[in-house]
């Protein structure tokens, strides 16, 4: 863990301030939960909370099964990363950061369709998602499914089942 420090006190009501700097850099929002653990010798870690990363293996299965319905790959992202890929890019693409066009996609809470195709994650060429349907859970914007792929247009089916897919995993990280 890198050191940067900055020294906060606690107040009276037992709240800690996460410097500006920090949060910028690992984008944490106002608003966004953060789990708290502690290790032994008295470490205390905040680390971002992501209601889709819960969710991995129901992700991955997720990919897996549209990957083999629409013929075509599919990424499940939350925030910040993505949590499941399928298909040929499926290694280059898991875990790694998404990309700021598909964080605006994400922002827009609608279905976004491009033929240009919209970036993944920065540094990976031909991982361009041709539509993003957002995830929301609980009026909160949690991530999406993205179908990758702008050499073919997308058909009404495969848009359709997009969408469900997107629906049904907001209803997993719910239950």
């Amino acid at each position: 863990m890198k050191a940067t420090g900055i020294v906060r006190r606690i107040d009276d009501l037992g709240r800690v301030v996460i410097p500006k700097e920090i949060r910028r850099t690992l984008k944490i929002r106002e608003g966004e939960p953060m789990e708290i653990f502690t290790e032994s010798g008295g470490s205390v870690i905040f680390k971002k909370y992501s209601p889709a990363g819960e969710q991995s293996q129901t992700a991955v299965n997720l990919c897996e099964a549209l990957y083999r319905t629409c013929a075509r790959p599919v990424v499940i992202c939350d925030r910040d990363s993505v949590i499941a890929a399928s298909g040929a890019l499926r290694r280059e693409l898991d875990g790694r950061a998404i990309a700021p066009e598909l964080d605006a996609a994400m922002q827009s809470r609608q279905v976004q369709q491009s033929q240009r195709g919209i970036p993944v994650s920065p540094g990976v060429p031909g991982a361009e998602a041709a539509m993003v349907a957002p995830v929301i859970t609980g009026g909160d914007l949690c991530g999406c499914v993205a179908l990758l792929g702008t050499d073919t247009p997308v058909s009404e089916s495969d848009g359709k089942l997009l969408q469900a897919a997107a629906l049904f995993f907001s209803r997993q990280m719910e239950g």
